[in-house]
C-alpha cells in the first residue's frame, strides 16, 4: 500500500483500515476535530527499512502499522502485567484532576509497588476488580524490586528532593496504600518509569522490567548506537498530559488501551507560550485566546493510537497526550544527532543540546547587556536582534 502523502497542507489519511469509524468518534468525542486539525499520516503495512529510508528523513510524525510487536498485544491485561512487573516501587504522579498541570503543579509525586498502581490505574481506587495480596505488596528486592524509596522526579527529570521522601513520608504513603488511595478515591495516576537510580541510571525497560519485556518485540528503527532509553509507561482512563517537546528522536509504542495524541510543528513554538520545554496552554480545545492569542494560529495534527500502532515523535515536536483507556505504553528514545551535541550527564535525556544551551546562555548575556541602554534604544536595537536572528536561523524567514 503507497504512503500517505501531503498534498496542498492537508494530511490525506489512509483508508481501508476497520477501525477508522471508530477512531473517528473518539476524535469527536475528545474535542478533537475543530476545524484545523489535520490527521496523523498513518503509513499501513511500515517496517524498518522503509521506515528509515524515507519516513525518519521526512521529520514529521507517523503512525506506523503492520509491525509485529510480539505478543504482548495478547498478554498484557492489567492482572498480567501486576504479576510479571512485581512489586517494586515506582514513583507515580497522583491528582484529582484529569488534566495535570505541570506549571500549576496540580498532581502529587507518590510512591506504589507497581502491581498496586497498575491495580489502581485499570480499576480505580479500592477496586475488586484485582486481588492485590500482603505478599505481593512487599517489596522484593531480590525480585527486581527495591526496598529503597526512589527519589521523587519531575517529568522533565529534575530529582524533587535531595534524597527522596523522608521516613515520616514514606510511613504516611505507606499508610494511605492501605486505606486504598492518597488525595481521594477518585484519584488519577501516570507513571513515567525511571532507571533504578535516577541520578545515575537511565531507563531502560529491559532491565527496569524483565518479565515483561520478554513479551515486546521493539522494531529495529535506528542504528543501535544511537539508543538512549526505554521508557514504560502508565495512564488512568482519562488522564491528560501537557504539551511538551523532547530533544531526541522516539517511538512511542501502544500495547494496551488508546490514546488521543495531538501534536505540533517546531515551527509553532512561537504560538504555545513555552516555559522551559512545555506549553502553558493546558486546555488545547477550549483555550484562552484572551490569555494566549497565539494559539489560534498553531496548526495541530492528531491521531487515536490503537492497541498495536508506533507513533514516530520527531525530537521537538509538541505532543499532548489523553489517555482515552486505562494506557500501558512503551516510549524508545534515540539520538538523531551526533553524540557530543548531548549532555552526557543527562539520565533523563531531555536537555536540549549544548549548541542550543549555550546558545540560550549567550542570549541572557545579550539581554543583560541591552539592560544599560534607555527604554527606546533597547526595543530598537532588540527588534533588530530579533529580525537577525530571524533571517539566518529560520527555515521560512518572516516576510
Amino acid at each position: 500500500m503507497p504512503l500517505s502523502v501531503w498534498d496542498s497542507c492537508e494530511w490525506r489519511w489512509q483508508r481501508g483500515h476497520q477501525r477508522d469509524s471508530d477512531r473517528q468518534e473518539a476524535l469527536n468525542m475528545h474535542g478533537a476535530l475543530t476545524g484545523s486539525n489535520h490527521r496523523v499520516r498513518v503509513i499501513e503495512n511500515c517496517n524498518p527499512n522503509l521506515f528509515r529510508a524515507e519516513i525518519e528523513h521526512a521529520r514529521e510524525p507517523a503512525i506506523l502499522r503492520g509491525m509485529s510487536i510480539g505478543k504482548c498485544l495478547q498478554t498484557w491485561t492489567p492482572e498480567h502485567v501486576a504479576e510479571k512487573g512485581g512489586s517494586r516501587d515506582v514513583s507515580v504522579h497522583v491528582s484529582i484532576n484529569d488534566r495535570m498541570d505541570f506549571v500549576g503543579k496540580n498532581f502529587e509525586y507518590k510512591t506504589l509497588p507497581f502491581c498496586e498502581l497498575i491495580k489502581r490505574a485499570a480499576h480505580g481506587c479500592n477496586a475488586d476488580g484485582m486481588q492485590t495480596t500482603n505478599e505481593e505488596m512487599k517489596i522484593d528486592a531480590g525480585a527486581g524490586g527495591d526496598a529503597t524509596a526512589k527519589p521523587e522526579i519531575e517529568e522533565d527529570g529534575k530529582v524533587g528532593t535531595a534524597e527522596g521522601p523522608g521516613r515520616k513520608q514514606r510511613e504516611k504513603d505507606a499508610e494511605d496504600v492501605k486505606r486504598g488511595y492518597f488525595l481521594g478515591p477518585e484519584e488519577k495516576y501516570y507513571m513515567r518509569a525511571l532507571g533504578k537510580d535516577p541520578r545515575k541510571d537511565i531507563a531502560d525497560f529491559r532491565a527496569d522490567f524483565p518479565l515483561l519485556a520478554e513479551e515486546i518485540d521493539i522494531p529495529p528503527l535506528f542504528d543501535p548506537d544511537a539508543y538512549f532509553s526505554s521508557v514504560l509507561r502508565v495512564g488512568s482512563p482519562g488522564i491528560h498530559l501537557w504539551t511538551h517537546y523532547d530533544v531526541m528522536d522516539n517511538a512511542l509504542i501502544q500495547v494496551t488501551g488508546r490514546k488521543r495524541v495531538v501534536l505540533y510543528s517546531p515551527q509553532d513554538a512561537d504560538n504555545l507560550y513555552m516555559i522551559g520545554d512545555k506549553s502553558a496552554v493546558l486546555d488545547i480545545d477550549n483555550p484562552d485566546l484572551i490569555r494566549f492569542p497565539l494559539f489560534r494560529h498553531a496548526r495541530p495534527l492528531e491521531c487515536v493510537m490503537e492497541p498495536g500502532d508506533i507513533l514516530f515523535i520527531p525530537a521537538l515536536w509538541f505532543h499532548n497526550v489523553v489517555s482515552l483507556d486505562f494506557s500501558i505504553a512503551v516510549n524508545v528514545f534515540w539520538r538523531h544527532l551526533p553524540r557530543d551535541m548531548y549532555d552526557g550527564k543527562d539520565t533523563y535525556g531531555n536537555k536540549d543540546p549544548l549548541p542550543a544551551n549555550r546558545a540560550m546562555q549567550q542570549v541572557g548575556t545579550l539581554i543583560k547587556t541591552l539592560e544599560s541602554l534607555p527604554a527606546d534604544h533597547r526595543d530598537f536595537y532588540a527588534r533588530k536582534i530579533v529580525r537577525k536572528i530571524q533571517e539566518s536561523c529560520y527555515i521560512d524567514n518572516p516576510e
